[in-house]
């Protein structure tokens, strides 16, 4: 699947929401003009003088233009509010449908299942963690990811789907879930929840209205006048709701229309990203044979219905408007050989035998990753990796390998994670340990300024977080250089649990950790740059990129900078440095670009292109990795530092780029 191509009829298929949002409000005008006019000339007859002709409200230009502005107003200020609400991305959506917010240092069983696939996936995917939300009351078994970026996104996932699916099938489900993170779907569904709202909000305002009139009185009710009044208010209520059966069709029509095709290629996604299609393909069966199967109770269930896994909602208005494909078309899209069958789904019965399969698989999957943690030692080691040899994905470069990771990064992951040292692994994921240890990766060799670091942090930080700094210091000095921007990805969930005031002490220590020896290195840059645009996010209403271009012809300046910095990141002699360059601005398709003088390129100026270049269109990302890549790629081999360096690029660009495997080609 194209990255790229993907972002972009994600972004199309936003231009079509707006169309169709349109059209749905414009038939909504029509409709409440039309019962309106009905009603009032209804009432205008009855009260009329004999011989006289009642008015003719339908043609009547002024009702028509009052109720065309009242009815804008009423749904844009209900898209806009609702809009409003789901600012905080992700959380809020979860939180709505339940969800509790699960611990990243989990010990149960049950959670610590989820919590494990989810890791792998995301450094496999090249995201940081999503926060887990289990939603504990739903037996069904389903998912979702919400969010409008990664930056922003969580997984949810029901009871049923964690402790009725093995590991193969749950991994499955995820990977699918991930497609919608790296894909662009995350950000289409949400804004189809505050769309959808907008146009319901009518027959909203039609019970509220029925609702009323349980308070009127008596007196007034039984009152010749009073009884009129209320008869009115009735029927304009009634006829309110029937709208709203309008504004529930439409919504659901425009659901189907944005998402049923999108979860065909999530599903696509998901087997190219475990090579496993029995997984995702087991766990739609099983939603088949479950008695449950994926639909979902909460009284909140139906804004988010287009987000699941599965039709977590039953439209009244059948299949035809269902916000999923049926469920026996994708299970043989994957499955050509399915035989028609679902299988009997019993809760008791089937954990004991996921448990058992789980033994099985986990031992082939451990001596799988023991054989590839041997052979092909490469970037884990700290060595330079050959950038013309086709390793691990025959065929593929990196830039194919955005927003498409597959089984060996899975793999990779995995044997990431099992080698990552026991103390290391534990703070992670808790919000003291995470501290700790990313003020312990800051920690400078020279003993003069590591001094000076630590006691920054005995003045600053929180004593134990200082204490415990010191603990894993020298763990943090010796870990695997491959491991230390994962290890970030893993401490955001940990992170995110901070207080707001805790966090921005957090963010000052890690300012001054980095300015102690008044220099900044490119993993310091790299780890303040993708560690705090996570969180800032998380923690501060920030502005979320517009797109403001559709090429590079207008950012010249910026990709020279780009280009120029990773030549002498890359680059001691002069002539290699220009020959890279040069591959890169060709790559770029800006062949005629110059190189700055190394005073220009300052790693502050370097971020402030990389926050222009991310004002591009997706389409026009492509050509700025691609430029990156070839740029570093010239001599035929990658350092840390270029690779670090690369991916927070990509990261910038929200282009999220697995890890780059042991012998994989750069191009």
């Amino acid at each position: 699947m194209d990255f790229f191509e993907s972002q972009h009829k994600a972004h199309r298929k936003t231009g079509r929401l707006v169309v169709l949002f349109v059209l749905a409000v414009i038939a909504i005008i029509l409709t409440v003009h039309v019962v309106l006019a009905l009603i009032f000339s209804g009432v205008a007859a009855s009260q009329g003088h004999a011989g006289q002709a009642p008015p003719n409200l339908l043609l009547d230009p002024r009702m028509f233009l009052g109720v065309t502005v009242v009815v804008s107003l009423i749904v844009m200020l209900a898209s806009a509010l609702k809009m409003g609400q789901l600012r905080g991305g992700g959380r809020v959506v979860a939180e709505s449908l339940g969800g509790r917010l699960l611990d990243p240092g989990s010990v149960d069983p049950t959670e610590r299942k989820i919590l494990n696939v989810v890791e792998e996936m995301s450094i496999a995917s090249g995201v940081p963690v999503p926060p887990v939300y289990l939603l504990d009351d739903e037996r069904a078994i389903n998912a979702f990811a919400a969010g409008f970026s990664p930056s922003d996104a969580v997984i949810g996932v029901t009871r049923g789907c964690v402790e009725l699916l093995d590991r193969d099938q749950l991994q499955g489900v995820m990977a699918h879930e991930f497609s919608h993170i790296l894909n662009g779907d995350m950000r289409l569904n949400i804004r189809l929840i505050g769309v959808i709202f907008g146009i319901l909000v009518i027959g909203m305002i039609g019970q509220m209205i029925l609702r009323s009139l349980r308070y009127s009185t008596p007196r007034r009710s039984n009152s010749k006048n009073g009884g009129g009044a209320i008869l009115m208010i009735l029927a304009v209520g009634l006829a309110l709701m029937i709208i709203g059966a309008l504004g529930v069709f439409f919504g659901n029509l425009i659901k189907a229309a944005i998402s049923r095709q999108r979860e065909f290629l999530a599903d696509a996604s998901a087997v190219q990203f475990t090579r496993y299609p029995d997984g995702i393909a087991g766990a739609l069966k099983k939603i088949g044979g479950y008695t449950y199967h994926a639909q979902l109770v909460h009284p909140k269930a139906d804004e988010a219905s287009h987000m699941y896994f599965g039709e977590g909602v039953t439209s009244w208005l059948g299949g035809a408007m269902a916000t999923h494909p049926p469920l026996a078309e994708r299970i043989r899209r994957i499955d050509p050989g399915w035989d028609g069958k679902f299988p009997d789904v019993e809760p008791p019965q089937y954990v004991k035998q996921d448990q058992d399969q789980r033994r099985r698989r986990m031992a082939q999957m451990t001596q799988q990753r023991q054989a590839m943690a041997m052979a092909a030692p490469g970037i884990a080691t700290g060595a330079a990796i050959p950038a013309a040899v086709v390793g691990a994905i025959p065929g593929a470069g990196l830039i194919g390998s955005i927003g498409n990771p597959t089984q060996e990064h899975v793999d990779y992951a995995a044997v990431l994670l099992d080698q990552l040292d026991d103390q290391l692994r534990a703070a992670v994921r808790e919000p003291y340990g995470s501290r700790a240890l990313i003020y312990a990766l800051l920690l400078d060799r020279d003993d003069a300024v590591r001094r000076n670091q630590v006691e920054t942090l005995q003045k600053q930080a929180d004593p134990r977080v200082a204490a415990l700094t010191l603990k894993l210091a020298d763990v943090a000095a010796n870990v695997d250089p491959a491991a230390r921007l994962p290890l970030i990805d893993l401490a955001m969930p940990a992170l995110r649990q901070l207080a707001e005031m805790q966090y921005r002490i957090f963010r000052g220590n890690v300012d001054a950790l980095i300015e102690a020896d008044q220099r900044i290195n490119i993993f310091e840059w790299t780890l303040r740059r993708i560690l705090l645009r996570h969180l800032d996010s998380h923690f501060e209403q920030t502005r979320r990129p517009v797109v403001q271009y559709y090429n590079l012809r207008g950012l010249r300046d910026e990709c020279s900078l780009l280009l120029s910095l990773l030549a002498y990141v890359g680059h001691t002699d002069k002539e290699a440095g220009a020959a890279a360059f040069r591959a890169g601005a060709s790559a770029m398709g800006l062949s005629d670009l110059s190189p700055l003088p190394p005073g220009q390129c300052s790693m502050a100026a370097f971020g402030q292109a990389l926050d222009k270049l991310n004002q591009v269109a997706a389409p026009a990302k492509r050509p700025i990795i691609a430029g990156a890549v070839a740029c570093i790629a010239s001599d035929r081999q990658a350092t840390i530092r270029e690779v670090e360096l690369l991916r927070a690029i990509c990261d910038t660009l929200d282009c999220p780029v697995p890890p780059l495997l042991p012998g994989q080609a750069l191009v």
